[in-house]
């Protein structure tokens, strides 16, 4: 049987070579705190990319200063970061991947200096700042921020656009009750919790035709949070609004114990893929060419996405195509060692 992670993936008008995806890692690393690329990101993204990934997406970048993880996030709120991030794209579909960004917003996990914002006035825990409760007015202004930052990011050459909705971020914190406590038209029910994140994709849409994926936290390990069952929900609302496929991570909204083991997570894009009837990317402790193949194989999600393992091994697709007994082809440059 041929290995389907070696296979092509059609997604729109976009090809990727292969299944395997490098999920999005903050890198911490605009050092004068403006959200400039440096050579860092030059480096790192493009040896993923000379290593045989077929998509890279790029952390999380945010879509305003104060929106920011940390004060070292790369950022995309300013026509001053297209020359950085356009040179960036080049690089690595130079060297043969397709390129991805995740547009993203903090909410109450930023610890940037000043006020912070989020749906309700709760911090994350007793160590973190307690957040602003955004208005009507912040609302739109952060929607508007997303829009602003697709544009860009359509300029820039990206292939694919990836909203972080998940980890305890401002969307995933607008779709939690554990996080969103509003009695107006952005809490209570499930559809008000969901309607951040309903404009925040109609926004994108308006602007951006390529493919658009959604980042999940897909339960909250939490007994009066969310769980997979709320997420197939969300999933099928995404599919009729256009989103193309689930990235499907999960927690981290609170503090919890989650308990981590080899593939902790696919069980929850296997579920989501079913139920929805949306593609999905699995993503936690996926380390092995043959772990990534029994998950394509079972058709218990579409993409397999790696984090950690690529630090370690920028060669991981060599590495797995080994395993599998799978010829791929080297960089010119590197024939004569591959």
């Amino acid at each position: 049987m041929e290995a389907k992670l070696f296979q092509p993936y059609q997604i729109k008008d976009l090809a990727l070579k292969n299944r395997i995806v490098m999920a999005p890692m903050c890198m911490y690393s605009s050092h004068n705190e403006d959200g400039m690329v440096e050579n860092w990101h030059r480096t790192h993204y493009t040896s993923r990319a000379v290593g045989g990934v077929g998509l890279i997406i790029q952390e999380a970048t945010a879509v305003t200063p104060q929106g920011r993880i940390s004060a070292q996030d790369l950022g995309i709120w300013s026509d001053d970061h297209l020359p950085g991030l356009t040179e960036l794209v080049s690089l690595m579909k130079e060297q043969g991947a397709a390129t991805g960004i995740q547009l993203a917003h903090a909410g109450r996990k930023a610890t940037v200096d000043g006020d912070i914002l989020a749906p309700s006035a709760i911090p994350f825990n007793d160590k973190m700042k307690t957040p602003l409760e955004m208005t009507t007015q912040d609302i739109k202004d952060t929607v508007l921020a997303f829009r602003e930052g697709a544009v860009r990011a359509k300029k820039a050459g990206y292939d694919v656009i990836e909203i972080h909705g998940a980890h305890g971020y401002l969307i995933n914190e607008f779709l939690s009750p554990l996080s969103n406590k509003r009695e107006d038209e952005y809490g209570g029910s499930a559809e008000n919790r969901y309607r951040f994140l309903r404009e925040i994709t109609d926004s994108i849409k308006e602007v951006w035709d390529g493919p658009l994926f959604v980042r999940v936290s897909a339960k909250d390990y939490h007994e009066e949070g969310l769980d997979i069952e709320d997420y197939v929900t969300f999933s099928k609302w995404m599919k009729e609004q256009g989103v193309d496929l689930i990235d499907v991570s999960s927690g981290a909204v609170v503090p919890a114990r989650i308990p981590v083991f080899p593939g902790y997570q696919v069980k929850l894009a296997e579920k989501i893929k079913d139920e929805a009837a949306i593609d999905t990317g699995a993503v936690g402790l996926i380390t092995s060419g043959l772990q990534a193949e029994e998950i394509l194989q079972n058709n218990r999600a579409d993409l397999v996405l790696l984090a950690r393992e690529l630090l370690r091994n920028p060669y991981w697709p060599r590495t797995a195509a080994a395993e599998l007994g799978v010829d791929i082809e080297a960089p010119k440059q590197y024939e004569r060692g591959w």
